[in-house]
């Protein structure tokens, strides 16, 4: 079928790909005119993956009213089918463009005898609510069967009445007494009351409605008090409140009262429930009476289970602002003591209990409370936070089942939390973790190595201290091939890395490429290297991609490993770099340059169309820039030296008032110079810009690079240029700023360090002398001696978003313009879809999709008359809010000019935080603009010298309105 089919509207441009989605569809019809029911199912069932393909109206309203059409006409089978392909694909409804056709074809059935009929029908108008909410028949026929004396007809109409009321505030205020009446109805059974009651959760539309809804229930929790009808009103009630906002207090109050009060357990558990979901929506409407309370119940209950649940609720609360509320002290009573607070009393007890769970949230509240409560009385609560996440991780290291490694996954989260906030916490903590990781089982040695890691990014002075004990570790990890052994020796070797701040010493490399040697996959291989360019122990990771090169089956992955080995190796050659000894930073630059090139070919041999590398290509062009500046920079800074002004150069700058001109040749070219860095800052801003699906840490990067061309360029301007005007305020360090990663603490530092010795010659010595030169050399040096990080991004893409264009009309060749008449305007209409991975979101959200559309004139044809710059070129922009990843708009473009148009469509998209990406994609398509017949013919006629006739003066003159 569609299996070989290229992506839709691939590079071979839309029309050809209509072609495609169109054969596909016919493929599906023919299963749906096919004789046998089997290949009329299986036609019906496959139509989500034709949607998924091609996601555009066009198909998907031709599809969905052939699904109407088999809908109408088949048997009960095809039409539940039916109805599950429609509430599989609920994203699309709204792309039906013929919604009325839809709903007459689909609504004819409600009016058969057959009862199931009937049922199958509400329920897949249940299903098109988002798309025809306001629709009189389909609300009346809902009202009708819930009157039914069929329970399968009633079931059906209560799921539409639901999907409705979410949708509709008419249908909502006209159902509301019909469910009250029946719920409250002698006649109705109770299970049918139970499904009933659920609806009243959507009746939130205005507040009379809510609080009417809230009496209903108030009335039902009182007046059946069976456990099944308390806890499905109770439910709704949580509900209706989280919906409508106003009465969350008062729910939280009721919800508690039912927990301390109500001896049921499965109402207790329900209370609990829906306490966490409300603690989770809306944590700043508690108030400190009901986080008392919840402690209260949970001093007193004598079941595991249910204080359990309570504790997650306070550890939840626990994370938010409620706590600083629960420990403000209340005006007009005296300031209790810390200890005397019964969250913390709660909380101490439970770090020591013989429940696993339970002990984890003890910790959690405890680490919060730290975290969050700088207060005097509060720092003895320190220690016991320490030693319960001590105690709990001796526990859980020695157990592997599933359970523990959940609590020590939030065991070693607190320890990260408590060590950013409180470092002098940490020493006993990495003590702690390096004694566990000798006695620990597999699994939990991988999640300890993770936590030492995130400590020693944070904390470098400690990560000397910890090599000692990893690497006797290390060599004695076991040699069995096992996925956990793999996986500890990557996770091991991590933390080897970030543990040696500067390069690694030669024993330690011994020791990893043995161990990998005897107990190591290629892949394993891989990733450890993959962790050392992170670092930047560069020399190891080359060795290691070496190593890899002869173990890969395809040829495109040959030329990524070649690739990254080159790049190691031209890192590799600018550790060799020394203080003041220029003349050799110019070769260890050509070197690294050399390899550089080396593995920009290979790897532009490594990328395919599905897999660009367009991100890795990008930053080694501009790093391979960057060198090829830098070495510019200290060749310009030595011709001051190799190329002494000439005799005539003080006379010139007298008569041209440069001062400046004075040494000769330099001057010009450090205004080059600072011309290329900035330039590079530019694209570096740019490379930033088109990385929407780029961790926080690769954009970080990025931007460092940037920040040292602007540094750089600033520094030729502040000590040759322009000393005068040059400003150090802007540039001044950030102390505050957070700090992630070792490379940036280094690069930082570096900043500030030039910034200082740029400052303190700014205005001496002018206007050039030897010292400025030597200053920005060093500069230069002291950047390239950071070893740079090839951070995440480089090597593995975690989120994946792309959107595609479709634009109407088009023609059906690419090449082939579309003809538009000159006195006519051009309506665009530009539909996407955002494409997501596997994981959407994960790092940034589109928000909405920014559309731009430039025409520009190519060629001209007709006579060469003056025309206003404003009808030369179309300049418009939109800005769209996809809904269900789709989205559409339309633009009217003028051609008055006779020729041949280019016009450019070109996506942006703009995140939750309102920052602007390039992530394109950039579409094109001609226009032909041609003389309207009724000009053509007037033309003519005025170049033959003839009047024209009365009639069409008569037209001339209509033709204005």
């Amino acid at each position: 079928m569609a299996g070989g089919t290229k992506s839709f509207l691939a590079d071979a441009g839309y029309g050809e790909q209509e072609l495609d989605a169109n054969s596909a569809l016919m493929e599906l019809d023919k299963g749906l005119r096919s004789g046998k029911l089997g290949e009329q199912c299986e036609a019906v069932v496959r139509f989500p993956r034709l949607f998924q393909k091609y996601p555009f109206p066009i198909l998907i309203n031709s599809a969905f009213l052939k699904l109407a059409d088999v809908f109408r006409v088949g048997n009960n089978f095809l039409r539940l089918c039916v109805l599950k392909v429609t509430q599989q694909s609920e994203k699309h409804l709204e792309k039906i463009l013929n919604v009325d056709e839809f709903v007459k074809r689909i609504f004819s059935v409600i009016h058969s005898n057959d009862p199931v009929a009937r049922a199958i029908t509400l329920r897949m108008l249940g299903s098109m609510a988002s798309i025809i909410p306001e629709r009189k028949n389909a609300h009346h026929s809902i009202r009708q069967s819930l009157d039914s004396h069929d329970n399968v007809e009633v079931e059906a109409a209560i799921f539409a009445a639901a999907n409705f009321s979410a949708q509709s505030k008419d249908f909502a205020v006209g159902i509301c007494n019909k469910i009250s009446e029946m719920i409250q109805g002698l006649a109705t059974p109770v299970d049918l009351k139970l499904k009933l009651i659920p609806i009243l959760q959507h009746m939130h539309h205005d507040a009379s409605l809510a609080s009417s809804s809230r009496q209903l229930l108030q009335q039902l929790v009182t007046s059946y008090p069976s456990t099944k009808m308390v806890i499905v009103t109770l439910h709704t009630f949580t509900l209706l409140a989280a919906s409508s906002l106003v009465d969350i207090p008062k729910q939280v109050q009721l919800l508690l009262q039912y927990l301390k009060n109500d001896p049921r357990k499965a109402v207790k558990r329900l209370a609990i429930q829906d306490l966490k979901l409300l603690a989770n929506k809306t944590p700043h409407t508690w108030s400190r009476e009901n986080i008392q309370a919840l402690c209260e119940s949970a001093l007193h209950t004598p079941y595991d289970s249910l204080k359990l649940g309570m504790l997650s609720v306070l550890s939840t609360l626990s994370g938010t602002i409620a706590i600083k509320q629960y420990f403000s002290s209340v005006p007009g009573t005296a300031t209790t003591t810390a200890r005397s607070f019964d969250l913390v009393k709660l909380a101490q007890e439970c770090c020591y209990h013989n429940n696993r769970g339970i002990a984890a949230h003890g910790v959690r509240i405890l680490t919060n409370i730290t975290v969050s409560c700088q207060e005097k009385d509060l720092l003895p609560l320190e220690q016991d936070a320490v030693f319960g996440l001590e105690s709990l991780l001796t526990l859980c290291s020695q157990d592997d089942s599933p359970g523990a490694q959940a609590t020590l996954k939030i065991t070693l989260t607190c320890m990260v939390k408590l060590v950013k906030c409180r470092p002098h916490l940490s020493q006993s903590v990495v003590e702690s973790l390096l004694t566990q990781l000798h006695s620990a089982q597999d699994a939990a040695r991988i999640l300890m190595c993770h936590c030492l890691a995130a400590i020693a990014m944070q904390l470098p002075v400690l990560a000397d201290g910890m090599l000692g004990d990893l690497m006797e570790l290390y060599k004695v990890i076991g040699h069995s091939a096992t996925d956990k052994k793999q996986e500890l020796l990557v996770s091991l070797a991590t933390v080897i890395f970030v543990s040696s701040q500067t390069a690694l010493s030669s024993e330690i490399k011994t020791v990893i490429k043995q161990q990998l040697e005897n107990a190591s996959n290629g892949w394993t291989a891989y990733r450890i290297a993959r962790q050392a360019s992170r670092m930047g122990n560069h020399d190891m990771a080359r060795e290691l991609y070496q190593s890899l090169l002869t173990q890969v089956a395809s040829e495109h992955f040959y030329f990524w490993l070649n690739s990254l080995k080159e790049f190691s190796h031209a890192e590799q050659c600018l550790t060799g770099l020394q203080e003041d000894n220029y003349s050799s930073a110019l070769s260890c630059i050509a070197e690294a340059l050399k390899s550089y090139h080396k593995g920009i070919a290979s790897l532009t041999a490594a990328s395919t169309p599905l897999n660009p590398l367009s991100f890795q290509c990008g930053f080694v062009k501009l790093r391979i820039d960057l060198l090829q500046a830098f070495s510019q920079l200290i060749c310009t800074c030595n011709s001051l030296k190799t190329s002494p002004p000439p005799a005539i150069a003080t006379t010139i700058a007298m008569t041209s008032g440069n001062d400046l001109q004075r040494c000769g040749r330099i001057s010009n070219q450090m205004k080059l110079s600072m011309e290329e860095f900035r330039n590079l800052a530019t694209r570096y801003g740019d490379l930033y810009q088109s990385s929407f699906d780029a961790d926080s840490a690769t954009l970080r990067n990025v931007e460092l690079q940037q920040q040292s061309c602007l540094l750089i360029s600033h520094a030729i301007e502040a000590l040759i240029l322009d000393p005068e005007s040059a400003s150090f305020q802007e540039y001044s360090s950030n102390g505050t700023a957070h700090v992630e990663s070792e490379y940036e603490r280094r690069m930082m530092s570096v900043f500030n360090h030039v910034l200082e010795e740029v400052e303190s010659l700014n205005r001496k010595y002018a206007p050039v002398s030897y010292l400025h030169t030597a200053c920005l050399c060093s500069a230069v040096i002291a950047l390239l001696k950071v070893p740079l990080s090839f951070q995440r991004y480089f090597f593995q893409k975690l989120q994946s978003t792309s959107i595609k264009l479709a634009l109407s009309p088009s023609p059906r060749n690419p090449a082939e313009p579309i003809a538009v008449q000159n006195n006519q305007q051009l309506a665009l209409k530009v539909e996407g879809v955002v494409q997501h991975g596997s994981k959407p979101g994960l790092f940034r959200k589109i928000q909405s999709v920014c559309l731009n559309v430039s025409s520009v004139l190519q060629s001209k044809s007709g006579q060469d008359y003056k025309i206003p710059l404003d009808n030369m070129t179309n300049e418009m922009e939109q800005r769209v809010e996809p809904h269900n990843d789709y989205f559409s708009t339309q633009f009217l473009l003028n051609f008055v000019i006779l020729g041949t148009h280019n016009i450019t469509v070109e996506s942006s998209v703009i995140d939750s935080n309102g920052i602007v990406w390039k992530t394109g994609p950039k579409t094109t398509i001609f226009v032909k603009s041609l003389e309207d017949p009724y000009s053509q013919q007037v033309r003519l006629q005025q170049q033959q010298g003839q009047p024209p006739s009365q009639q069409q003066q008569q037209r001339t003159a209509y033709s204005r309105f």
